[in-house]
């Protein structure tokens, strides 16, 4: 069989190994697009990880006007939870804290749902009893007295429930400075799909993971296998040539959204080519025994 490769650079035959998850979505509105931005970054903050953060969260996608319902620059967030109560909890402290603080901020279903989430059903009780129930266009709203005006937030926000968390691209290169910037024109790209988010910082993980540890408190630890500086032990991933890995995660609202998103990125970061120092792609599994969404290198070339 031929070994797989693009524009000069290996790519594994493995595969992404990823998760069933519930996932909602939030649109947040502002006087101006920054401070719309400000509220979604804020919100979404400390979001990269459901086992450590509570919750997966980040950034969609940037709302024009008139794609929002309130006529205002605004963003779509997207967060990614084991099951609907947490989520929900997360809606209430981060929507509360981080949303209804920022300045002429308003918040709305970011999802459609049969299943629903509460949002304003509970943040309207700060108004201790001078907020307003309001409906408009078959849809509930409350109007919640705040010291710069009002703070508009609907109801509730739709569930899904056939979401999935896990998607991966692993990017090996010769130097840190070149798999950076391969890496970052591998989000750029990735980032082009609706209806998936890069949770890590900047969409990079560079403290990429495998299960269990030697140590019995922790769940998960370093991926030996992919740490340039234990290149000699066995086990070891990494040719003599490879300095550096990093570790894109897509979590996403179906399938083909994070295979769409995977096959963006990777054909970003292979075409920098090992002139440029990008040397293979791989992805992250766990032999196929925990996740039952197998992206396949293969697949996305």
């Amino acid at each position: 069989m031929q070994p797989l490769s693009l524009n000069g650079v290996t790519i594994d035959d493995s595969f992404a190994e990823a998760f069933d998850m519930a996932a909602t979505g939030l649109v947040i509105t502002a006087p101006t697009a920054r401070w719309a931005e400000i509220a979604a970054r804020t919100m979404t903050g400390f979001a990269t990880s459901v086992i450590a953060c509570g919750v997966e969260a980040g950034i969609d996608r940037e709302l024009a006007p008139d794609e929002t319902p309130d006529g205002r620059p605004g963003f779509r967030v997207l967060m990614f939870g084991f099951d609907g109560k947490g989520l929900e909890m997360q809606i209430q402290n981060r929507v509360g804290q981080c949303v209804l603080t920022s300045p002429g901020s308003a918040c709305f279903a970011g999802l459609e749902g049969t299943r629903k989430l509460k949002l304003g059903a509970t943040l309207r009780f700060f108004g201790d009893g001078n907020q307003i129930s309001k409906r408009l266009g078959g849809k509930h709203y409350w109007r919640v007295p705040v010291m710069d005006g009002e703070f508009l937030v609907e109801h509730s926000t739709g569930l899904s429930e056939s979401a999935i968390g896990g998607g991966n691209l692993l990017i090996l290169g010769r130097s840190h400075a070149e798999v950076l910037e391969a890496s970052e024109a591998a989000v750029a790209a990735a980032s082009t799909v609706a209806d998936v988010i890069l949770p890590f910082p900047g969409g990079i993980v560079r403290s990429g993971s495998k299960v269990g540890s030697k140590y019995k408190a922790l769940i998960a630890s370093t991926n030996n296998a992919f740490c340039p500086v234990l290149r000699g032990d066995p086990g070891s991933e990494l040719d003599a040539d490879t300095n550096c890995v990093m570790e894109l995660v897509m979590d996403g609202l179906s399938f083909e959204a994070i295979q769409e998103s995977m096959r963006r990125g990777l054909h970003a970061a292979c075409a920098f080519g090992p002139e440029h120092g990008i040397l293979r792609i791989s992805a992250g599994n766990y032999g196929g025994n925990l996740g039952r969404h197998h992206f396949k290198l293969r697949d996305l070339l």
